[in-house]
């Protein structure tokens, strides 16, 4: 009975192994569009535990970039070199760049890939608050990043001086650049992911901790990874052109709730639009300057109305919402730029709509009264008696009967006007 319980044991770990052994290679794949930032770096390294947890045979992620924060990175390479899986970067399609924090990334990835015609490099960091740093700071912050940057090209046999030369001195490379320098920057030039895929088969590839790796990707179950719909808002929202709507609304919905304290509407959608605002400039250049100059174009706006300047004040805020727009994201990179083709209509319908908001609210305050004494002012009525000079009648108006006085004679039926009000007694003249 022991002989026969082993025989059966060791024949289902045997079909077990040749289920295994049949079983299709998975290859993991995952689009990251956009600026690094924690969003980015949560997705991405949730993907590659996600691999890992699938035994996946290779994680292919597809990045284009223009960069993003360094700490982040940071969070990125140390998945990509902590995976169990091999990690393989590729930048494409066609047209496409991995810059700054995107080419740190590429660096580190087990396999570094292109499409034609795309491009990699200036990885030169850049204060991520907008401030101005001085020389000595820079050359420190260069420093890391390129001592950060060598260790890893090391380790991954990439070419040393290239990719420090990406650091501190802003170079960029082709896609035939990087394959041709010596050694190589990257590994593989495909036209898209499946032709990396096919290419990559059979391959050994060198993982960061010395380890050799042959891929077997042959008649591979490709399967995308995709970003939560929470992920996709807040990677949206970390755009500098959501970034900036978002803090224009802000500010414009909680001026409109201190104008009309109880609307409620404005006050609740300004805060939510300008807390999303503020989780997207945490994660760009931006300078406080044009903050600080967009929130004074909107009070300068608004005083406009409440102060005689005869247009100054209007004409400042209008120029302090251009200038503080424009000085918002303090970055060279043409993606991160607000672009005149948003900046003016928001400026211009912002600007038409604090003035009109404004001016409604002053005409408002301007208006009498119409409750209590001072709404029975002016008001028209009606005489149900006679009433002599001196002495005391009724009149209708206000929708009630009161007693009055007059100062001349006024007969039943005419027509009159309250001239004044003393508690209960009005006093009235002929209309």
């Amino acid at each position: 009975m022991r002989v026969r319980a082993s025989f059966l044991v060791l024949m289902t770990l045997g079909l077990a192994g040749l289920a295994a052994a049949d079983r299709a290679p998975i290859v993991e794949t995952a689009i990251v569009d956009g600026i690094i930032h924690p969003v980015t770096s949560e997705f991405m390294r949730a993907a590659i535990a996600k691999a890992d947890a699938d035994g996946a045979a290779l994680i292919v992620f597809t990045l284009r970039t223009p960069g993003g924060l360094l700490d982040s990175t940071r969070d990125i390479n140390n998945a990509i070199i902590g995976a169990k899986t091999p990690v393989a970067v590729f930048v494409g399609p066609s047209g496409n760049r991995a810059a700054s924090a995107g080419f740190l990334i590429t660096m580190a990835a087990d396999i570094a890939a292109m499409a034609p015609g795309t491009h990699i490099g200036a990885a030169h960091p850049v204060n991520g608050s907008g401030e101005k740093v001085d020389e000595v700071m820079a050359k420190k912050m260069a420093s890391d990043t390129a001592a950060y940057a060598r260790t890893i090209a090391t380790q991954r046999g990439r070419s040393v001086p290239l990719v420090e030369q990406a650091v501190t001195e802003s170079r960029s490379y082709t896609e035939r650049e990087a394959i041709a320098a010596s050694p190589p920057l990257i590994d593989v030039i495909a036209s898209d992911v499946p032709d990396l895929i096919k290419k990559l088969d059979g391959r050994t590839v060198k993982r960061f901790n010395g380890a050799a790796v042959t891929l077997k990707l042959t008649d591979a179950e490709v399967r995308t990874i995709e970003m939560s719909w929470p992920q996709r808002v807040l990677s949206a929202i970390a755009h500098p052109q959501i970034a900036y709507l978002l803090l224009t609304l802000g500010t414009l919905g909680l001026t409109i709730e201190l104008w009309s304290p109880g609307a409620v509407l404005p006050g609740v959608a300004g805060g939510i639009c300008l807390l999303l605002a503020f989780f997207a400039l945490q994660v760009l250049p931006v300078s406080y300057a044009g903050v600080l100059l967009i929130l004074l174009g909107f009070a300068l706006l608004v005083l406009e109305v409440k102060v005689t300047s005869h247009g100054l004040l209007g004409v400042g805020g209008i120029a302090s919402l251009l200038f503080g727009s424009l000085m918002l994201i303090d970055s060279p990179l043409p993606e991160m730029q607000i672009g005149l083709r948003l900046i003016l209509p928001v400026t211009l319908s912002l600007s038409a709509i604090l003035l009109f908001l404004v001016t409604l609210a002053v005409r408002a305050q301007a208006q009498p009264a119409v409750t209590g004494e001072s709404g029975m002012l002016h008001t028209p009525g009606q005489a149900l008696t006679s009433i002599d000079p001196g002495g005391v009648g009724r009149v209708a108006t206000h929708g009630e009967i009161w007693t009055a006085t007059a100062l001349e004679p006024i007969s039943a039926g005419d027509r009159v006007v309250v001239t004044a009000v003393k508690g209960l007694l009005l006093t009235v003249k002929r209309a």
